[in-house]
């Protein structure tokens, strides 16, 4: 489960625990506890940056459909005046 504290916690911060938590887990030296309990925080850390960064991909898609949305709309508006002038000659 995830903790208010990792709620809290920005992408930044999180991806930075997160590579401490790497670290420490490849350098070794510590109990298999230890070790696991590094692990299951490693997790968590990276459920919170996945959320950030999913959080970020929906709303820079977003703003993709929406510039989308307007050019077709004003290649829309240009092309059917085009069209009305061109179909009475």
């Amino acid at each position: 489960m995830t903790s208010r504290t990792d709620e809290a916690l920005g992408y930044e911060q999180a991806r930075d625990e997160l590579i401490e938590v790497v670290r420490r887990l490849e350098t070794g030296g510590t109990t298999l506890e230890e070790s696991l309990a590094l692990w299951e925080r490693g997790e968590e850390l990276a459920k919170v940056c996945r959320r950030w960064l999913d959080g970020a991909r929906a709303r820079l898609d977003a703003a993709l459909a929406g510039e989308g949305e307007e050019a077709s709309e004003e290649s829309g508006d240009s092309s059917s005046d085009t069209g009305t002038d061109t179909g009475t000659e």
